[in-house]
């Protein structure tokens, strides 16, 4: 009996984590599964960016605030499915579609733009099919710069 209590209490507070969690990320275009996208940044990339997205500023790039700038820049988009943590990352092109776009609005929303065109599953195939290797530290220095002063 007290098993199915412990199961029961745990089941409850799942539900209702998810429940929270679908609520305070309804607003977030091409996120179809806002849930899915979180255990999927947590197995997949907050061992190197961090759980808030803070990164280390050397190797693992912090995401908060800056990650949504990407898209203003030429080739910024591009630059976000060919990174290797997400173009070698072992997820199909639909749940890596959710996560990128949850990442933009989970740790960047005040620079997603208004007209931001969600990531889709069959963009992120062929963009990740190009993967930036030994060019990505030269890559994001350059989209950086172009970064405006804001």
């Amino acid at each position: 009996m007290n098993r199915r209590l412990s199961a029961l209490v745990l089941a409850l507070a799942g539900l209702a984590v998810g429940v929270g969690a679908t609520a305070g990320e309804a607003a977030m275009r091409g996120v179809p599964n806002p849930q899915q996208a979180r255990v999927d940044y947590i197995l997949k990339c907050q061992g190197c960016h961090r759980i808030d997205g803070s990164g280390d500023d050397r190797s693992n790039p912090p995401m908060n605030g800056v990650v949504a700038r990407f898209l203003a820049v030429p080739g910024g988009r591009e630059f976000l499915a060919r990174v290797p943590g997400v173009s070698t990352v072992n997820l199909d092109d639909t749940r890596l579609a959710n996560l990128v776009n949850w990442t933009l609005y989970r740790f960047d929303p005040e620079h997603v733009p208004a007209d931001f065109r969600p990531y889709t599953p069959a963009e992120i195939g062929q963009l990740r099919r190009h993967p930036l290797r030994l060019e990505r530290a030269a890559t994001r220095a350059r989209l950086v710069a172009g970064f405006s002063q804001d």
